[in-house]
């Protein structure tokens, strides 16, 4: 390590520094942090970019902010000049991750792959350069592996190595069944980093087992071992549970400015460093001056929450919706008027008719035992009046307003 930063000159230490600063920022660990410096110095001395893997199961074809911690993480690479290599596991796929998981995944099939992997793509390049990325599918190389391949791929590793997962631990702990297919896929995702040479392997903390597998079998075969970078989970709105579409704790990136901007607003103040750090395009200085001014009482958590939501809506959105979400944000929330740009939906029903009925053909809640909680909460309002009364009976005019929960509002028309 010394060797080669002896030898760089006094403007080529400086990128070192100034790249390793940004890598980084927001990040669980990094294994071995020197020879992430290490392989940052070479590639400036060498003038040769470094090769940036991620490796992606479409399992579901949304992507949310808690995705982007890695794809952005990924842009500041892409922003150095190295090589994006995007891996997406059609095969790995197949058989699914078991990571965090009690029983076996459910296998994918090449039609929802496809599908998956192409939404992904659309929603990715919100994120990253899509044109920049080298794009492999790895059903190239592993369906190309006999069984003699594989008997030797699986003689690098021992039986004892695979079950250090905790997720395996716990099963056998519990008494619930590992499939020996599982065992595989930690293979398969170690392999594609032999087959790349990759430098750095990007990743959650919760791909820790799998990304280690790469630096195992390039060390195998031969290889210069590869750095683990691994970020940190997001939790969702809730601040508890990692951000999830299940969860209904999320913020889709391709959600509308106003719900992107109204959900921001009711993230957990001691989240709100975590998130600027991990989903802004902010930099480690910007990062640091807010974190200090919040610490001091000089930015407000409000005003810095009102700061992360235009930030987050001008990043998927551009800065004019972003501005239009604040001023929405600003008369709808905080000074109670109703917004003008209100969706309009023609009411096929009767003229009289129970605020339950209305709600639910409106389609504005799911079910009548929902519409129900939701006016016991006094989460509902019509013509801005609360509604109390689950029993209410109500003439429906042209042009009468239903709102439910904060963000919610539709005109009927007759």
């Amino acid at each position: 390590m010394d060797q080669i930063m002896n030898q760089l000159n006094v403007e080529q230490l400086n990128e070192v520094k100034r790249q390793m600063s940004i890598y980084k920022q927001g990040v669980q660990d990094i294994i071995p942090l020197e020879d992430l410096e290490r392989k940052v110095a070479k590639s400036i001395q060498q003038n040769k970019p470094l090769k940036i893997k991620l490796g992606l199961d479409p399992s579901a074809p949304d992507v949310h902010l808690g995705h982007t911690v890695v794809l952005n993480k990924m842009r500041q690479f892409q922003d150095n000049g190295h090589i994006i290599q995007l891996i997406i596991g059609d095969f790995t796929g197949k058989i699914g991750d078991p990571t965090g998981k009690s029983v076996a995944r459910k296998q994918l099939t090449d039609e929802e792959v496809k599908h998956n992997a192409k939404t992904y793509f659309e929603q990715f390049a919100k994120v990253i350069d899509m044109e920049k990325v080298e794009l492999h599918y790895n059903s190239k190389w592993l369906s190309e592996l006999n069984f003699e391949d594989v008997i030797q791929l699986a003689g690098k590793i021992t039986v004892a190595r695979l079950l250090e997962r905790d997720d395996f631990e716990e099963r056998i702990a519990f008494g619930k069944p590992i499939s020996l297919h599982e065992f595989f896929y930690p293979l398969m995702q170690g392999y594609d980093s032999v087959v790349f040479e990759s430098d750095v392997e990007l990743g959650g903390t919760d791909q820790h087992f799998n990304i280690l597998m790469g630096r195992h079998f390039q060390e195998k075969f031969g290889k210069e071992k590869q750095v683990a970078l691994l970020m940190p989970l997001l939790e969702g709105l809730d601040g508890v549970e990692k951000m999830s579409k299940s969860k209904k704790n999320y913020i889709g990136i391709d959600e509308s400015p106003q719900e992107m901007y109204g959900k921001a607003m009711s993230i957990p103040d001691e989240l709100m460093t975590k998130y600027f750090e991990l989903v802004t395009d902010f930099t480690p200085e910007q990062i640091q001056t807010t974190k200090k001014q919040l610490e001091t009482g000089d930015l407000h958590p409000r005003d810095a929450k009102m700061l992360l939501g235009k930030t987050i809506v001008r990043m998927y959105h551009g800065m004019k919706a972003a501005d239009q979400a604040e001023h929405h944000f600003i008369s709808v929330f905080q000074k109670g008027s109703t917004p003008d740009d209100i969706p309009v939906i023609e009411w096929k029903g009767d003229k009289e008719t129970s605020i339950i009925d209305l709600l639910v053909g409106l389609e504005m809640l799911s079910s009548k035992s929902e519409a129900r909680r939701m006016i016991d909460n006094k989460g509902v309002k019509v013509n801005g009046e609360q509604v109390g009364n689950p029993q209410l009976t109500l003439t429906v005019t042209d042009g009468l307003i239903v709102q439910v929960g904060k963000r919610k509002f539709l005109k009927v028309k007759m």
